[in-house]
């Protein structure tokens, strides 16, 4: 008789296997399931970038950031939530580097990610939080497509429970790990009962989360980073709950799991965020790069229809972008003319010179250079045609180029 025997018939099985060998190189279900959250994720955010006016292709330059960023983050809290693995009696330091063997933290993924994307936006002149209200969506639904993975590994279950949705699980081999130990006969030995299959909670709130974000984002038009913060709200409020079913080993405070605690903090943090923030969502329009306007997308996860093969490529990405409001926005995609840039606190006082000008302020300054002259180094007027051509340094004014520092016009709101 074998420990299978035992166990009832679970409504929900778990695999036996979580790692395939192609030759010498293993196959693991856990870190398939982290890459095809982060295509999805990608997909998403960017045809919510591109709704919002952001070149094609700028999510690809983000996550060549955000990933590595994310992944380094992620284990680095693992190993500081869970140092006595790797540091305390018996721990092996070197391990703290293996990440193929298991690991994660969410939370240090999304820290960690957070640097790696505002180092890409700043580096493409992008608002971060345009950048992180395009990925609200996008990173929860990753995140519930890796939850897959635990179920591979038959990790990170509840506790015992004979609700029809029970979860069997399998007792895993140590010396050969992603495998299922297997009795006289070959037959993998399942624990005895059913648990509590909190992956598939985490999953499915997860897309919970999805949902909530799309339909108050398009109705509140949330903007400023607020739609990132609702999200993390989401997530916490059920990390919350379904971290106390859990019945892994893991760190404790005052008798309560860390988790718990950090996705109560996490979640006041987010909420404060969204309560004081304030403002209309930002759009952008690209500079220095010749940018042909779509149709506005018919939704929030599509930007331009894939049959239109007349669009020619993107010839180079923008030096920069200008902010506009959504109205802007929309003329520009209309009509393909930027806006004129709203006038600074020096264009309203047409007496004063920036500091650092060759001329005084109250001293002549026609005396060597005509004023009708092409080269002349004034703001242009107000003629709306000066705004057609953005990538000529002549006509754009001057807070809009990308200066000899190499400062970009959105840096400023980054």
């Amino acid at each position: 008789m074998t420990l299978a025997s035992l166990s009832p018939q679970a409504a929900l099985p778990s695999p036996s296997t979580a790692v395939w060998q192609l030759g010498p190189v293993p196959i693991r279900a856990y870190a398939l399931c982290i890459i095809a959250g982060i295509v999805l994720a990608c997909w998403v955010t960017e045809r919510r970038l591109r709704q919002r006016g952001v070149a094609p292709g700028a999510v690809l330059d983000i996550a060549v950031w955000a990933v590595p960023t994310g992944i380094i983050g992620a284990r680095i809290y693992h190993v500081v939530t869970s140092p006595e693995k790797y540091f305390g009696a018996g721990g092996e330091p070197m391990k703290a580097f293996a990440i193929w063997e298991g690991g994660l933290g969410i939370w240090g993924a999304v820290a960690g990610g957070a640097v790696g994307v505002w180092i890409a936006a700043r580096q493409l002149g992008i608002p971060f939080g345009v950048v992180a209200d395009a990925l609200a969506p996008g990173l929860p639904l990753a995140q519930a497509v890796g939850r897959l993975g635990n179920w591979f590994n038959n990790e990170l279950f509840g506790g015992r429970t004979d609700l029809p949705w029970g979860l069997q699980i399998h007792r895993m081999d140590p010396d050969s790990p992603g495998h299922a130990l297997r009795d006289d006969a070959g037959q993998p030995i399942l624990e005895p009962g059913l648990y509590q299959p909190t992956f598939l909670y985490e999953a499915l709130w997860n897309l919970g989360v999805v949902a909530l974000v799309l339909i108050l984002d398009r109705r509140l038009k949330l903007g400023r980073g607020r739609a990132f913060a609702l999200y993390v709200m989401g997530y916490t409020v059920g990390r919350f709950w379904i971290e106390l079913m859990r019945t892994d080993e893991a760190n404790q405070i005052l008798g309560v799991r860390l988790n718990v605690w950090t996705a109560a903090l996490v979640f006041l943090g987010a909420l404060i965020y969204f309560v004081r923030v304030r403002g209309p969502r930002d759009y952008l329009i690209p500079l220095g790069a010749v940018a042909t306007p779509t149709p506005p997308p018919a939704s929030d996860l599509s930007q331009v229809d894939l049959s239109e093969r007349e669009t020619p490529a993107r010839a180079a990405a923008p030096e920069g972008y200008r902010v506009v409001s959504a109205e802007q926005y929309a003329a520009w995609r209309d009509t393909g003319v930027i806006p004129p840039e709203p006038p600074t606190d020096q264009d309203s006082r047409p007496g004063d010179e920036p500091l650092g000008d060759a001329a005084p302020v109250d001293g002549p300054s026609n005396d060597n250079q005509p004023t009708d002259d092409p080269s002349s180094e004034h703001e242009p007027t107000d003629d709306p045609s000066g705004d057609d051509e953005p990538a000529d340094d002549r006509s754009a004014p001057r807070a809009e180029r990308a200066d000899a520092a190499g400062v970009r016009p959105a840096d400023r709101d980054s």
